[in-house]
């Protein structure tokens, strides 16, 4: 390690079975694939047997960070946990949860780059780990217990500067749709009901060490500077949402700071002011995501903003909410950001005073305070829109016994009353009746479960499922084709930011394409949103490098959900950022010289091997017909307006074909399988892996 800096240098192996601890060196072993998501399909590709379930002691969980993680480049707190697949239908398949918080951070400072968890304890465990040393500890007068009085346990145990990642009741019960969540509110979904199966019941970490940065440390500074001044709010929006001194442009986007906005529930009030984008100390003040989703009456709620380590922008918004304690039992302040946020509004059709009203932001406060606490996922809304279409089509009724039925309030339901989430979630946390357990199974399965045809969800828009049990996460209706392709690629919601951080930002489409000239090749990878025109190579382009942006950062320990940063919110640099942000860190903080074209190699390497885990574990080299596939929903319009029509996200059939076949063409892989050829695997040094498919019959 004397050459390197970034990593830590040791990953943690935990045998739960066994309760054997040991070590193994970072750079000696896993250099190649960098950390985060890259350790993780490394060691599920190479120790967890085809055929393994989630649920059993043979399945690994693999908490893995990056070399930026610990360090002061921005938005460096992603853990990526990766394992397999609860709710991914018929058939589990690798995956990776991704958590911020303060977790990743403290790992690095406990001299760790990733945890390797196999086997099942005997009792209800967690696991202590404290600068270098990792013990095993009984956790059985945890077992039962909610998220928020577990962390506060360990925290009074290890101190209050130690991050806990813990699961609820609804991951001890083996609920596939639970989470693992550190900091109170920085949630992987799909993780909780895996940790349960190990009766693994937390991990603690608590490290004072510290990250090396190998290169000239002004040279360092001056590259976090720049990064600091790319930075736009929220999801990279670099204009602001309404016109501002300072701004050529405005734009409905995330960035909501502006004068006289103020944070109502602060002490004293806080105005977030203009925002100059010059003055780097007041980032923080642009993002208020509870005011984005739940509306302008949430300004008067807000405390201020939270979030991970080494992020100014502070996406999870802290809301305070006196109606609710007295109404609810509830306590008055919660957090979070997205789709945690809405969680408990989202099951509702209609609210008494509206979709924004107080009523909503109070369903949305008892959601936060149900879900994170029991540590139930709801898969990016799906749960919530999948309870409303089997409740108002019937389906619900005739699957469900008439006694359980009647044992819910569906008057409250209807009318909008957040009381009825008291009802439900605890259910679903504890498999208490049909309905809650089918809902906590996930899509797929609980359609399986039920009889109903995966069709029926597929023809239907309104909500919004892809296939193999996850939903639709950015795709046609934010960059048309290149929103499709990411779409096809994961076992899960794609979770991948790349290209909607980009089409999203705010810039109008002129500036927008300028800069798409300089990035893909051509103006022409870009669309205006809703104005989406034929495929052209430029998209298969932007697409390969959204998905390669995607793993590098889940293998950095830097935030896809804040990045990429090839726009920014500075006219003196024509709104331009940094296309080589990532490599310019990576090589400072480790020492190892690469190149932007070099870095990209290793997160294709990194994405190959997923490719390869998906063929392997589907036993199938078939993936364009038998995994890459796309609901009929996209290639339909409520209107019947026809594709390529102004104002219609409404795909072509022919047009998407040509779309796979660029973007498997530009990938180097089979274009009639759409797996990879020999040839690819061996580019990216990956022979050992295309000799193993090759033995199963499984490369084209």
């Amino acid at each position: 390690m004397a050459n390197h800096g970034g990593w830590a240098g040791k990953v943690l192996r935990i045998d739960l079975s066994t309760r054997r601890i040991s070590t193994e060196d970072t750079i000696e072993k896993y250099k190649d694939y960098l950390g985060g998501t890259g350790i993780g399909y490394k060691v599920m590709w190479d120790e967890v047997p085809t055929g393994t379930k989630p649920f059993d002691p043979a399945n690994k969980i693999v908490f893995g960070v990056g070399p930026l993680a610990g360090t002061g480049a921005p938005c460096n707190g992603r853990t990526a946990v990766t394992t397999l697949w609860p709710t991914c239908w018929p058939k589990p398949l690798v995956a990776s949860g991704h958590m911020g918080g303060h977790f990743a951070a403290e790992l690095k400072y406990a001299g760790f780059d990733a945890i390797i968890i196999e086997g099942k304890a005997d009792r209800p465990v967690w696991l202590r780990v404290v600068d270098g040393k990792a013990e095993i500890k009984d956790a059985r007068h945890l077992w039962g217990q909610g998220i928020r009085r577990t962390t506060v346990d360990i925290n009074q145990q290890m101190g209050p500067e130690s991050s806990v990642a813990a699961i609820g009741q609804s991951g001890e019960n083996l609920v596939p749709m639970s989470v693992v969540i550190n900091s109170y509110s920085h949630s992987a979904g799909g993780i909780g009901g895996v940790m349960g199966s190990k009766n693994l019941k937390a991990i603690g970490v608590r490290g004072t060490g510290s990250v090396r940065i190998a290169e000239n440390k002004e040279e360092w500074e001056k590259v976090v500077k720049l990064h600091l001044s790319l930075l736009g709010s929220v999801n990279q929006h670099v204009v602001p949402n309404s016109p501002q001194p300072w701004a050529e442009y405005y734009s409905p986007t995330r960035w909501l700071g502006s004068k006289g906005r103020k944070w109502g529930s602060a002490e004293p009030n806080i105005e977030t002011g203009a925002c100059d984008p010059h003055n780097l100390n007041r980032i923080a003040y642009r993002t208020n995501n509870a005011a984005f989703f739940l509306g302008e009456k949430a300004w008067q709620y807000t405390v201020r903003g939270n979030g991970c380590s080494s992020c100014p922008i502070r996406c999870h918004t802290i809301l305070k909410v006196p109606s609710v304690s007295s109404k609810y039992g509830i306590r008055a302040v919660g957090q979070n950001t997205c789709a945690g946020l809405v969680f408990g509004r989202e099951f509702f059709k209609t609210f008494p005073d509206g979709p924004r009203g107080q009523t909503a932001i109070e369903a949305c406060m008892v959601g936060m305070s149900l879900t994170d606490d029991l540590g139930i996922w709801e898969n990016y809304g799906q749960m919530q829109r999948d309870f409303q279409q089997l409740y108002y089509s019937g389906a619900m009724k005739n699957k469900v016994g008439e006694d359980e039925f009647k044992g819910f309030s569906w008057d409250q339901y209807e009318k909008g009353d957040p009381t009825f989430l008291f009802e439900l979630l605890p259910r679903i946390a504890n498999k208490q009746g049909e309905l809650a357990t089918a809902l906590g199974l996930g899509t797929g399965y609980l359609l399986e479960r039920w009889g109903i045809s995966e069709q029926d969800w597929q023809q239907n828009q309104k909500i919004a499922y892809w296939k193999m049990g996850h939903p639709r996460h950015h795709a046609n209706e934010d960059a048309g084709q290149c929103g499709v392709i990411i779409n096809t690629q994961y076992n899960r919601d794609s979770q991948c930011h790349s290209h909607v951080n980009f089409t999203r930002n705010g810039l109008p489409i002129k500036v927008q394409k300028q800069l798409a000239a300089e990035i893909w090749g051509s103006p022409d990878a870009v669309d205006a949103v809703a104005a989406y025109s034929p495929m052209n190579i430029y998209k298969a382009k932007m697409a390969k490098w959204s998905l390669l942006r995607k793993e590098l950062h889940d293998s950095l320990s830097l935030c896809n959900w804040m990045g990429p940063w090839i726009a920014s919110p500075l006219k003196e640099r024509n709104y331009r950022g940094e296309n080589s942000i990532e490599s310019l860190l990576y090589s400072l903080a480790t020492g190892d010289k690469k190149s932007r074209d070099e870095l990209d190699e290793v997160a294709e390497r990194i994405f190959l091997l997923h490719r390869a885990l998906t063929i392997r574990d589907m036993g199938t080299k078939e993936m364009r017909t038998e995994h890459d596939t796309i609901p009929d929903w996209v290639f339909i319009d409520p209107t019947g307006k026809a594709s390529f029509t102004a104002g219609t996200n409404r795909m072509d059939r022919e047009d998407i074909k040509l779309a796979m076949d660029m973007y498997y063409e530009e990938m180097g892989w089979d274009k009639k399988s759409g797996s990879p050829t020999v040839a690819a695997y061996q580019r990216l040094r990956l022979g050992e892996v295309a000799d193993g498919l090759t033995n199963r019959g499984l490369v084209p």
